[in-house]
């Protein structure tokens, strides 16, 4: 199609001298494309998150930072979450785990800025960097794990019963 234009116009075409210039103009487009968001090239941004706890068997919720709950299960279990939370806004979790005889343990999980977003200084530019991964989400990454203790047993002293 840019041959076509350029003929067109009217301009005349030394083929070997001008083909090298189109092929090189379009490589570089096509370089410059792929390259506008280095974390969105080589990183995600949903992550697999494995949730566990001591002991295991226990119920766990995840809500987000609107509180809404995004998933709910029982230990361990690996689940997806998004790293971002919208434009320039990085994902916050709850996770509160309950096992029957322990106490309620509550988490914050929080996805912190991914390194490869730092790459745009190099490959990805402004572009990269305001738009591309921002709003890609992939700016942000997420923790490979979580382990929680729920701690010691609960003691249970029954009350005196009176017959």
């Amino acid at each position: 199609m840019v041959i076509k234009a350029i003929l067109l116009t009217g301009i005349s075409l030394n083929k070997d001298i001008n083909m090298k210039k189109i092929i090189n103009l379009l490589s570089l487009v096509t370089l410059v494309s792929v390259l506008s968001g280095c974390s969105s090239i080589v990183s995600k941004s949903d992550y697999a998150v494995a949730i566990s706890s001591s002991p295991e068997s226990a119920n766990f919720t995840v809500t987000d930072k609107q509180g809404r709950e995004v998933h709910s299960g029982l230990t361990p279990e690996t689940i997806t979450l998004s790293s971002s939370a919208g434009y320039f806004s990085a994902a916050s979790y709850t996770i509160t785990f309950t096992k029957e005889g322990y106490p309620d343990k509550v988490f914050t999980l929080r996805s912190d800025l991914d390194g490869w977003y730092i790459g745009n200084i190099v490959f990805g530019g402004l572009i990269g960097m305001l738009v591309v991964d921002p709003a890609t989400g992939a700016m942000y990454r997420l923790p490979e794990r979580v382990d929680v203790s729920l701690g010691n047993p609960i003691s249970y002293i029954p009350e005196k019963l009176t017959i």
